[in-house]
């Protein structure tokens, strides 16, 4: 199941790319210079594909932050001596976490521009 769901992401990731990446003219006229134009250059297509892209990154933070959760209650169920440690662990990496997903939607909605 979880190699399902990640062969599923990877696609999404592709066609994400695919709407927001320029690529090369299929043809060019002959005379003076004719600009390349991308194959998808229509603002519509990259607002689709930095939608994807944004859904993917808040989805895969989501998923990291409720696993960081879970756990730390869990083990601190466990050992609830060890509480305080586990909490300010737990903090920091969901910090992490969230800035790194961040930084990723702010480069999606960068490649709209």
């Amino acid at each position: 199941m979880a190699t399902s769901r990640a062969i599923m992401a990877l696609g999404l990731i592709l066609i994400g790319f695919a709407l927001l990446g320029p690529a090369p003219a299929l043809a060019q006229e002959h005379g003076a210079g004719a600009a390349s134009a991308p194959l998808f250059g229509d603002p519509g297509l990259k607002g689709i594909g930095a939608g994807i892209g944004v859904g993917l990154v808040v989805m895969g933070g989501a998923a990291g932050i409720g696993r960081i959760g879970g756990s730390a209650v869990e083990s601190m169920a466990r050992q609830p001596e060890t509480a305080g440690a586990i909490n300010t662990a737990m903090l920091i990496t969901a910090a992490m976490i969230e800035g790194a997903t961040l930084f990723a939607v702010v480069v999606c909605l960068l490649g709209i521009l």
